[in-house]
């Protein structure tokens, strides 16, 4: 009875919050069913109001991405709209992947033998495991090149594997955990450690501990890694044959993403705000779309 009391309480108190205020009802509500959803409390008023006009702010910036978006993507209300663009940025994104004097050369790969079929998508092959959540830590690198390489062993093997995303957290020393890295260094880092274990083996945890990585666990290796053109037909190409690749993006607007296939202008591709790792797992010619398997969710 004490523990029922408790939550009818706390549930009141969500509403409480923002009895004085004059916001439109349909704002409130819209706030309100936001925290009951994602489950949000905050540890005052002050702070709930804060978050409050934030998500005003962000509904607003939803609404002007919708109507400029080219595809058939739908903007709105994520886990993500009580938080500013920059924390945001801070939290979930990689502002490292858009330094190119920190990207660790590679060698550049071998043309695929044949041109791309006219669509292709690694899961309905087997290729890709099932989207995985990075939690509140930089570490999109780590989910892009496991989720490689976990594709790339599955083309070797046949068998997929669900590979640990926190040994390289823990103990890749090229890059900054939770702090966002780079794939190129990731790679490296593997060759070094000598594999990767399974995510059973070597479960996330979403902040940087101590590397309790296991020689005698690793199940997957990788000898070298390559570097793909830019030009999007040799990419598409070498996809189909290959296998997915570990691939980056600028993320502004994926904040209020919700589901569809995004096509922002191309204002809002800027190369040079390069922010977040995925990993490229089709194309499709006939829609003139690709899709990413996204550490937060599919895009």
């Amino acid at each position: 009875m004490y523990k029922q009391l408790v939550s009818f309480l706390a549930i009141l108190c969500k509403h409480c919050y923002f009895g004085h205020l004059q916001e439109s009802s349909e704002l409130l509500t819209q706030f309100k069913e936001f925290m009951f959803t994602y489950n949000r409390t905050y540890s005052s008023q002050e702070e709930a109001e804060k978050r409050l006009r934030i998500f005003q702010q962000n509904l607003k910036t939803a609404k002007k991405l919708q109507s400029l978006d080219q595809g058939t993507a739908e903007y709105g209300v994520t886990k993500f709209s009580d938080l500013t663009e920059d924390e945001f940025r801070m939290m979930y994104l990689n502002p490292m992947l858009s330094q190119w004097s920190l990207q660790r050369k590679m060698k550049p790969a071998v043309p695929a033998n044949r041109s791309s079929p006219s669509s292709w998508d690694w899961r309905e092959h087997g290729a890709v495991s099932l989207v995985k959540n990075q939690g509140f830590c930089g570490s999109c690198w780590a989910f892009s090149v496991t989720g490689n390489i976990e594709g790339q062993w599955f083309k070797r093997t046949g068998q997929l594997l669900s590979l640990s995303e926190q040994e390289l957290v823990d103990c890749d020393k090229l890059d900054q955990a939770c702090g966002g890295g780079l794939p190129s260094n990731a790679y490296e880092a593997i060759e070094n450690l000598g594999g990767l274990e399974t995510e059973t083996d070597y479960g996330y945890t979403g902040h940087k501990q101590r590397c309790e990585f296991s020689f005698g666990k690793v199940v997957a290796y990788i000898n070298s890694s390559v570097e793909l053109p830019k030009d999007e037909n040799d990419i598409a190409a070498w996809l189909a044959e290959n296998g997915p690749v570990s691939a980056a993006l600028n993320a502004f607007a994926m904040q209020f993403y919700r589901k569809g296939v995004s096509h922002p202008l191309k204002i809002f591709c800027n190369p040079w705000m390069i922010d977040h790792a995925v990993l490229l797992v089709g194309y499709g010619e006939r829609e003139n779309f690709s899709w990413h398997s996204n550490s937060q969710t599919q895009l």
